[in-house]
């Protein structure tokens, strides 16, 4: 069954995302947010995603969507909410290195279970579009990411943990996120490469609320999965190739900045220099303690 499933992935160039399981309650339940809460998403040099992870003569415009984990040992096809250790704890630890457990990453054993991760960082997500003067989720909102994400996962084999992180990594979990465009365009809740998902158009000037659960959707699965003119969370997984937890750590610095530094360092590079470390700490349960990497200014 799995290699019907893989083989008829491989010969699309698109997938169509089935429908979500109804999220569960608490997903939609909005907590008390402090007055000085104060969380660190976004990225403050932008991201520069690959246009393509492979040797090709075929234009841009014909790049293959729709990627999925190759490796099964990173690859997670069954979808478990109560996967991990828990809630974790919410510190920061500063990563160094190139992302394997040798030089002190975390293990896959680890990371917080994906329900946990979700609920602590629910304070982020129905606050964060404040930032940029556009109305925060509603808890319908919060819910269909939490579809979006399950749905995706799903399709991809891409672990529903690493895909949260990366949204609030990314955009804090706003659904009226803004484009950014530090010389690639960045759309949506996982500021992919130039994909058609965002509920806040640099080109209409349109702002949607509320924004559809489809576009939700839509965002989720540029992001993960890829878009026309860039690479996905699982088509930067196969790029790394180690079939260890550090695929996904590289696979983090290589969504946003397209390379990885010659060093073999994840610190070292363009674009967000903590990126990954922030992303390790998101695994382990950091939702708003004080931010330990300051290599970005």
């Amino acid at each position: 069954m799995r290699s019907s499933v893989v083989l008829a992935l491989s010969c699309l160039a698109t997938f169509a995302i089935a429908e979500p399981l109804p999220y569960p309650p608490q997903a939609t339940s909005k907590p008390t947010i402090p007055a000085n809460f104060h969380p660190t998403f976004g990225n403050k040099k932008g991201n520069f995603q690959p246009t393509s992870t492979k040797v090709s003569k075929r234009r841009i415009s014909e790049r293959d969507t729709g990627g999925w984990v190759e490796n099964g040992n990173v690859a997670v096809w069954n979808i478990n909410d109560e996967d991990g250790v828990g809630a974790g704890n919410d510190q920061y630890t500063m990563y160094w290195g190139d992302g394997s457990v040798d030089q002190g990453w975390p293990a896959r054993d680890q990371w917080v279970s994906f329900t946990e991760m979700f609920n602590a960082n629910k304070a982020i997500m129905f606050s964060s579009c404040s930032t940029w003067g556009v109305d925060n989720d509603s808890g319908p909102e919060v819910g269909a990411i939490w579809n979006a994400i399950e749905a995706v996962a799903a399709q991809t084999g891409v672990d529903h943990r690493f895909i949260l992180a990366t949204i609030i990594q990314e955009s804090g979990g706003c659904v009226r996120v803004p484009t950014t465009n530090y010389g690639v365009r960045n759309p949506g809740l996982m500021q992919d490469h130039n994909g058609s998902g965002t509920c806040n158009s640099d080109i209409t000037g349109e702002v949607d609320n509320p924004c559809p659960d489809s576009t939700i959707t839509q965002m989720v699965t540029d992001g993960t999965g890829g878009t026309p003119d860039g690479d996905g969370l699982a088509q930067c997984i196969n790029q790394s190739g180690w079939g260890t937890e550090a695929d996904f750590y590289r696979a983090a610095r290589l969504y946003n900045s397209g390379s990885i530094d010659g060093s073999g360092n994840l610190q070292d590079g363009i674009a967000t220099h903590c990126y990954s470390s922030d992303i390790a700490n998101r695994l382990t349960g950091w939702v708003s303690a004080e931010h330990g990497c300051y290599l970005d200014g």
